[in-house]
């Protein structure tokens, strides 16, 4: 095969946190069934301050979708005001697996 497989694409990290209306909404239910949707792994949880904060990783094209995704769309629900995306870096190999709500 070629060298587009996933170990031959730039991998990213980036940590994020989601402000707005953001919990009670089903906003981690959604994160993560787009998170696999775009093949990406990472974690997602509720904070005690009334945002959502975790991590993705994967390919870069794939984590600027999810960056897009958590920043204008989000669950249905949701009203998402401002999205904060931190300690962004590229990654030999993935870190984490699956996409999990965690609490």
């Amino acid at each position: 095969m070629s060298s587009s497989d996933a170990s031959g694409a730039k991998l990213l990290s980036v940590d994020f946190e989601i402000f707005g209306h953001v919990q009670g909404v089903c906003f981690r239910m959604y994160t993560e069934k787009e998170g696999l949707r775009l093949g990406l792994v990472g974690w997602v949880k509720n904070t005690y301050s009334g945002t959502v904060v975790g991590q993705v990783q994967g390919p870069a094209d794939m984590v600027k979708d999810m960056k897009v995704w958590l920043s204008k769309e989000g669950s249905p629900s949701s009203r998402i005001t401002r999205a904060s995306f931190t300690n962004e870096r590229a990654i030999e190999k993935l870190e984490v697996s699956g996409f999990k709500t965690r609490f």
